[in-house]
């Protein structure tokens, strides 16, 4: 079963994600509030993929990711960028940050999940 990690600074979010894997299955969802956080998460869990928000306190979700891609041990996991302010520019930024992938809130869920799906394959292929 494929551990996604989630980092999400709204609970609200967090909670309906969480709810939409729960209903799909097939997924075991972790969580962390900050970017701060999710690196040290990310460091001990080893999720094999992790959503990251972009607008974070403590450390933003460009500095995560750029912090997870320079790092040997988690350089590999692919992150998908999530933001809710896509402005011009933003998924360029986030590619740029090393993020595989990008998508914007609200989350078309069907999306994200096929965005997962390829992003996992790539891994395991």
């Amino acid at each position: 079963m494929p551990k996604i990690l989630y980092i999400e600074d709204n609970d609200d979010n967090l909670y309906m994600l969480s709810l939409r894997f729960e209903a799909v299955g097939g997924y075991e969802i972790i969580s962390a509030g900050d970017g701060a956080e999710g690196i040290a998460k990310a460091a001990a869990e080893k999720p094999d993929l992790i959503l990251m928000d972009l607008n974070l306190p403590v450390i933003d979700g460009w500095e995560a990711t750029r912090r997870l891609k320079a790092d040997p041990a988690m350089c590999s996991i692919p992150v998908i960028a999530l933001t809710a302010h896509a402005m011009a520019g933003d998924r360029e930024k986030a590619l740029a940050a090393g993020a595989d992938d990008f998508d914007t809130k609200p989350v078309d869920f069907d999306r994200l999940l096929a965005k997962i799906s390829r992003a996992l394959a790539k891994e395991t292929g």
